[in-house]
């Protein structure tokens, strides 16, 4: 079956005595015993960190117009489970020592959720349209909080890259153009609509949405192998012990990003507000074109036009006429664009894109 090969997704990911300090967590269990699992990417403290600093070196995130603040008072293990239960989810939300645990991780550090929050509320709608176009349940919109901590630039030591962390090879396979100039695994509405779909094909492969996202992180080859020694069983927090160390906490980190995105006010946290502008709109280019172009001409900000086309690594928009490519701009500039885009590709031109189409030999 062609779809065995999305295992490609997981190729490279870190073995378990790769992984430094920050790599993962021990913990003690109610009976004593240690535990010690792997994080995602986006549960390390650096990764929310560089979210936090892209943002607010850009100014695109603010202090919300509440204030965060600690609430030292703990809630009991029925209350966890009273609120994940009432989560209208086709997904299970199970509780146990696992998942207090991380979400204990999310609530110690209120200001990283904040920061999540604020810029979920420019992601979630699309993720949602990605999602719902492919039938996959709508709570799988926080599967980037843990993947990337909500940073479209976010790349793990091991390559994969984006807001849902596609490996290259998986990148490709699902349609993502990767080269020196474009990396779309880094476009918020390409790659969700591809990792949906590579939702949906694990889906039809294990028909359970808790065992699909452990194969998202470690390739539908190491489920299968678990599988087998849970004694055929899908279910997975049966064949959880039989799982890589660094997938273990995969699921209960998901159930705890799902926990801190719906119930941080019971937690005394406030969502920081996103500058990112809640209305924008995709042109097709069928020329070279450099954002300082566009700037220059428009009035749009260098630092804006990187976020809302986090794609372009080098700052120039791939287009063509045989291949166009996709700018996203505020909707307050799409009419000027239009209006005056062959000003725009005239201007400065020959400096910002010097690269020559045809060259005499030794001076012909």
């Amino acid at each position: 079956m062609a779809v065995i090969a999305l295992s490609a997704n997981a190729q490279n990911r870190k073995n378990i005595s790769e992984l430094t300090e920050e790599d993962y967590i021990s913990f003690f269990e109610d009976d004593g015993s240690e535990n010690v699992i792997g994080l995602p990417e986006g549960m390390k403290q650096s990764e929310i960190d560089d979210l936090l600093s892209q943002y607010y070196s850009e100014t695109y995130l603010q202090e919300g117009e509440c204030n965060s603040r600690n609430i030292a008072g703990s809630f009991t293990d029925e209350d966890y489970i009273e609120r994940l239960s009432r989560l209208p989810y086709i997904m299970e939300m199970p509780y146990n020592s696992l998942v207090r645990n991380l979400i204990n991780r999310y609530m110690r550090n209120p200001r990283s959720v904040a920061g999540l929050l604020g810029a979920a509320n420019f992601y979630t709608p699309i993720f949602e349209d990605a999602l719902e176009s492919y039938g996959v349940p709508l709570e799988l919109k926080y599967l980037p909080v843990i993947e990337s901590a909500l940073n479209p630039k976010a790349t793990s030591p091991v390559g994969a890259a984006g807001l849902w962390q596609f490996m290259p090879g998986t990148g490709k396979q699902y349609g993502l153009e990767v080269n020196s100039l474009v990396d779309e695994r880094r476009d918020p509405i390409k790659s969700s609509y591809a990792a949906a779909k590579f939702l949906s094909d694990l889906y039809n492969i294990f028909g359970d949405w808790s065992t699909v996202i452990a194969a998202y992180n470690c390739g539908p080859g190491n489920v299968k192998k678990a599988m087998r020694r849970a004694g055929g069983s899908s279910d997975y927090w049966a064949m959880y012990p039989y799982l890589p160390k660094e997938t273990r906490g995969y699921v209960p980190a998901f159930i705890a990003a799902n926990y801190a995105m719906n119930y941080y006010c019971d937690h005394g946290i406030c969502p920081m507000r996103t500058k990112l502008p809640a209305h924008s709109d995709t042109v097709m280019v069928n020329k070279q074109i450099h954002f300082s172009q566009i700037a220059a001409k428009c009035g749009i900000s260098m630092d804006e036009l990187r976020t809302l086309n986090p794609q372009y690594r080098k700052d120039i928009v791939t287009g063509s006429r045989v291949k166009p490519a996709i700018l996203r701009l505020p909707d307050q500039f799409i009419g000027s664009f239009i209006d005056h885009f062959e000003e725009i590709a005239a201007h400065n031109r020959n400096a910002l894109l010097p690269r020559r189409s045809t060259v005499e030999i030794g001076g012909q």
